[in-house]
This record gives structure tokens, C-alpha cells and sequence, in this order.
């Protein structure tokens, strides 16, 4: 039982002292604010994650895409289809290695980059906080990511 001169300034297990409730919040509010910015692309935000990796370079194999984005190849196989569905990426075997899917963007899904250039800039005007602020919480978020990977 938590002592009535307990405050959740000195409890431990206070769910606002939480990195794990805080992480979470932040996560799910700032992945909202991509939301209405994304539908007018028919993208989700994992789509979009996708395609920001294929921007940066073409084509990747579905373990490739697996290793930057940190998810499942089963995670990424109904993105990959939808994306696919709607003309912005291709999927086939790599010439190279057959047993690789070589994922690569159509004309589409590459000119699409175009109008995406615009929803970094909007992110951080809805967030209302300075590029040097969300710089050095990138930098921290890393190092969090770094340190988790290290202990899994």
C-alpha cells in the first residue's frame, strides 16, 4: 500500500515517472499528427516508413527493408502488397539471388517523393517545437534504441 506521504514525485512506479507510458504517448500522438498528411497520399504511416526507405535508395531486398524499418519480413509483406496494389512499388526476384525479393519503386511511388518533401516541415509546425529541440530528442531516442537492442 502506497503511504498517504507518498507523491508520485517519489514513486517509483508512478505511471507519469514511466519512460515506457511516456514513449507510448508520444508515439501514438505524433504518428496522429502524420495522419491527415499522409491520406492525401493513400498512404499509412508504416507505408510512408517504407517508401522514405526506398527514397533513400533502389532497389532493396525485402531483408534489407526488414533491417532498416526493425520489423518482420511477415510485418512488411501485407505493406509491400498494398503499396504494390497501388502502383508505387514493385516486387520481384532479384536477378542476382532468386531467393530475394527485390522491392523497387514505379514512376509513381518515386515522383510521390516530390509531394512528401512537404510533410517534414508540417510535422514540425504542428509539433510547435524548434528543429534543434526535436534534433537533440532524435539524438536521445537513438541512444535509447542503441541501448535496447544491446539488452534484447
Amino acid at each position: 500500500m502506497i503511504s498517504a506521504q507518498t507523491t508520485a514525485g517519489d514513486d517509483p512506479l508512478a505511471l507519469e515517472r514511466q519512460v515506457c507510458f511516456a514513449l507510448s504517448i508520444a508515439s501514438r500522438n505524433v504518428v496522429a499528427l502524420y495522419r491527415p498528411l499522409l491520406e492525401p497520399m493513400g498512404l499509412t504511416h508504416p507505408q510512408y516508413l517504407v517508401m522514405l526507405a526506398l527514397w533513400g535508395g533502389t532497389p532493396l531486398s525485402v531483408k534489407e527493408l526488414s533491417r532498416l524499418l526493425a520489423q518482420e519480413p511477415a510485418t512488411l509483406s501485407p505493406l509491400l502488397k498494398r503499396l504494390e496494389a497501388i502502383g508505387y512499388i514493385t516486387r520481384s526476384r532479384a536477378e542476382s539471388d532468386e531467393r530475394l525479393l527485390a522491392v523497387g519503386l514505379t514512376e509513381k511511388g518515386a515522383a510521390l517523393r516530390e509531394q512528401a518533401l512537404a510533410i517534414p516541415p508540417a510535422v514540425v509546425e504542428r509539433l510547435g517545437m524548434e528543429r534543434a529541440e526535436l534534433e537533440a530528442l532524435h539524438a536521445v531516442l537513438t541512444r535509447v534504441i542503441a541501448a535496447t537492442d544491446r539488452t534484447s
